[in-house]
């Protein structure tokens, strides 16, 4: 899509439901849609709603192997639910193995180790799923209160890292709206969740950011 029609999907889809956008997502995709999850609070909103839509469509999840047991059990509680089509990536190092090698996860005041720990243990196996679906459109749970980097995007975007329609269904959503989904829908959420790539919520772990392709070559994280 160019930009112009871009501009005018956003204009056009603002005023839509999440469920109109999935539907309209899924139709520009024509038959090569994704939708990337890590499992965090209200994931379920985003898989319910996609898979509505389309029951088989690819779920792409890095497990990068520092999730809390509570996030692990959370995952095939939705798996079995919505019987996801789960593409699991995995890093080409263990997290026992980074540990060992080169010390506990780096700290918020480590920006550097940060973004070397995100590209070895996170966005180097995302690639390698993405490369491997190969999607035209990849829907997120991106929304706009997450952080201020989230701010100034929009439900669909143009994703140059990975050269496809991003596409945010619940951009615009609270956090009371997605807690009245689940409710509206009997889903579970997870409470107990952290992402060491972050290590803070107001970071951005480089999916969603410009730099974090560069960062998977500057880092060597192929190993």
């Amino acid at each position: 899509m160019t930009p112009d029609q871009i501009a005018k999907a956003n204009a056009e889809l603002r005023s839509q439901s999440p469920l109109e956008i999935v539907r309209w997502a899924i139709v520009q995709a024509r038959g090569r849609a994704i939708i990337s999850t890590n499992f965090r609070p209200y994931e379920a909103v985003i898989l319910h709603l996609c898979v509505q839509v389309q029951p088989d469509i690819p779920v792409l999840w890095v497990d990068h192997g520092y999730n809390r047991p509570a996030t692990y059990t959370h995952a095939e509680q939705l798996k079995k639910i919505l019987k996801l089509n789960l593409k699991l990536c995995l890093p080409k190092i263990s997290a026992a193995h980074r540990d060992a090698v080169f010390g506990p996860i780096p700290t918020t005041d480590d920006e550097a180790g940060l973004k070397t720990f995100s590209a070895v243990m996170k966005l180097e196996p995302f690639q390698r799923g993405m490369k491997e679906l190969s999607p035209d459109v990849w829907i997120t749970a991106l929304r706009k209160v997450q952080n201020p980097s989230r701010a100034g995007l929009d439900i669909v975007s143009e994703d140059k890292n990975y050269n496809t329609l991003k596409v945010n269904p619940v951009f615009y959503w609270s956090d009371t709206d997605m807690e009245n989904y689940l409710k509206q829908y009997n889903l579970p959420s997870e409470w107990d969740y952290f992402d060491p790539a972050k290590a803070d919520e107001k970071r951005e772990c480089g999916l969603h950011a410009s730099w974090g392709a560069d960062a998977v070559v500057s880092s060597g994280a192929g190993i």
